[in-house]
């Protein structure tokens, strides 16, 4: 009985690790008037999914902290110095709706949304911060709301 317990928590384990996923978000200098852009800029992943950001020079990926789910941990990413280079790669292990930025760019609004799984937990809170976060942009006003819609 316990060797057929212990095969059954073996394999459920490798499965889920089997199943989790790389996803990538591009960091991009953009045209006008859609400068400073993610891609995408809202992406949807499971509990134990990876997401790397990569594009072009001078762009990182930051959590921005007042739109984390409750015990999710924060990060922020190297500025990228030439095309192509990945800024981080972030695993996400609690459900709920994760604000980032990049941080020279912020204020011109190159911001996204990661929803883990059920965005519930968090997005009447996300809802609420992002749009005071995007007040303050300087340009890229209504992105953040715009995004939002993609997950209600």
């Amino acid at each position: 009985m316990f060797l057929k317990n212990l095969l059954a928590s073996i394999l459920l384990i490798s499965s889920s690790v089997v199943m989790a996923k790389d996803h990538q978000v591009k960091m991009l200098n953009g045209k006008a008037p859609d400068i400073f852009v993610f891609e995408p800029a809202v992406i949807k992943v499971q509990k134990g999914d990876t997401v790397t950001w990569v594009g072009d020079a001078m762009h990182n990926s930051a959590s921005i902290k007042e739109i984390l789910p409750k015990g999710a941990s924060s990060w922020e990413g190297k500025l990228t110095k030439e095309a192509g280079e990945k800024s981080i790669t972030v695993k996400f292990d609690v459900d709920g709706v994760y604000g980032y930025k990049c941080t020279p760019h912020e204020m011109f609004g190159m911001v996204g949304f990661v929803v883990v799984g059920d965005p519930n937990s968090n997005l009447k809170e996300a809802s609420s911060e992002a749009k005071k976060i995007e007040e303050k942009f300087a340009a890229g006003k209504g992105r953040f709301s715009k995004y939002l819609l993609e997950i209600k």
